[in-house]
Order: structure tokens, then C-alpha cells, then sequence
């Protein structure tokens, strides 16, 4: 009796295997594509958020930006300046979605008055160490930034705890977040 070819065999077997790898990838391909792409509203112009921003963003970056018109016009601008691909009415789409989608929300009335006064002593005391208040004022920032904003400062040596960051961050929101629409300060 002869033994078989263990290297036939073993070269099959890998090929076998790649080959319904491969296969798998590919069936499962289009649906993660589609289930990425569920993250942004549906409206006028998502898909051409989804084909022009969602390839080097994720969703919610996009949505935690809350920015107004203007402020979406300068964002989809600097992207076009850094290598976006979009014409003019393609702009124009892209910063209608944006704002109708993720525009400036008003600050929730549900902040406590006694955190944003705790939030309001902490920034006192600690960020105005380095910084004046015009720089804190141009930010107009929503929650997920002004989280961001502090988070970054503490890495980057603020002295300000974890129990101190949401009283910050509920001040800043309070009276630095983002303006409605035509609202002047």
C-alpha cells in the first residue's frame, strides 16, 4: 500500500482554506459596509456624507460636532483645503446636511445650577492658570468637545481630578457651549 503525498494533501488543504476565507470576507463584506454606514440620519445629502466624509471619519465624530451653519460651512471648507473631494453644490449639500443634522443644541436645562457654580470655581482656579477667558469663549464647544478639551488639558498637565471634570465640563457647557443659529454674544 502506498503512503499518499503528505504535501499534496497539506498544499489542498491550505488552499481549501484561504479559499473559504476569501469567500467568508467577501459575503460579509457588503453588509459590515452597510452596517458603518447606518450611523449618520437619513436626509438629503447622506449618502454623499456617507461616500465623502464616512472614508476618513466615523460617524460620530461628525455627530459630536454640533456645529451651526457657518461653523459647518468653515469645517467642510478645511476639509476640502486638507484633501476632500467635493465640488461646490456637492459643498453646499454637505453643509445643509450637517446643519439640519448635527446643528447646536441648546445646553440642558437638567445641569444642576450647584455643579455649573462648583464647575465655574474649578475653572477659575485651575484653566485660568494658562489661559485667558477670550480663548475659552471662541471654542463654543458642545459636550463631547468640551469633554475632549478636558480630558486633553489633564493629559497635558492640568491639575483638575475626575471628580471635578463633570462640574468643569457642565460649566463650560453652560456658558462657553455652542449659539443657536443668529445668536450674538
Amino acid at each position: 500500500m502506498s503512503k499518499p503525498n503528505s504535501n499534496a494533501h497539506s498544499r489542498a488543504v491550505k488552499i481549501a482554506c484561504a479559499l473559504a476565507l476569501i469567500t467568508g470576507i467577501a459575503w460579509l463584506w457588503p453588509s459590515a459596509a452597510r452596517a458603518g454606514r447606518q450611523d449618520l440620519p437619513e436626509g438629503k445629502g447622506v449618502e454623499l456624507a456617507r461616500d465623502k466624509c464616512l472614508l476618513c471619519h466615523e460617524a460620530d465624530l461628525i455627530a459630536a460636532q454640533r456645529l451651526s451653519k457657518p461653523g459647518w460651512t468653515r469645517e467642510v471648507e478645511k476639509m476640502m483645503r486638507w484633501g476632500a473631494k467635493a465640488t461646490d453644490a456637492e459643498k453646499a449639500i454637505l453643509i445643509d446636511y450637517f446643519s439640519a443634522h448635527f446643528g447646536p443644541r441648546k445646553a440642558s436645562a437638567t445641569v444642576a445650577t450647584a455643579n455649573v457654580e462648583r464647575g465655574k470655581q474649578i475653572f477659575d482656579a485651575k484653566c485660568l492658570l494658562c489661559h485667558e477667558v477670550d480663548l475659552v469663549e471662541q471654542q463654543r464647544l458642545g459636550k463631547p468637545g468640551w469633554t475632549r478639551e478636558v480630558d486633553k488639558m489633564v493629559r497635558w498637565g492640568a491639575k483638575v481630578s475626575d471628580a471635578e471634570k463633570d462640574a468643569l465640563v457642565d460649566y463650560l457647557l453652560r456658558n462657553h457651549g455652542p449659539r443657536p443659529l443668529g445668536a450674538t454674544r
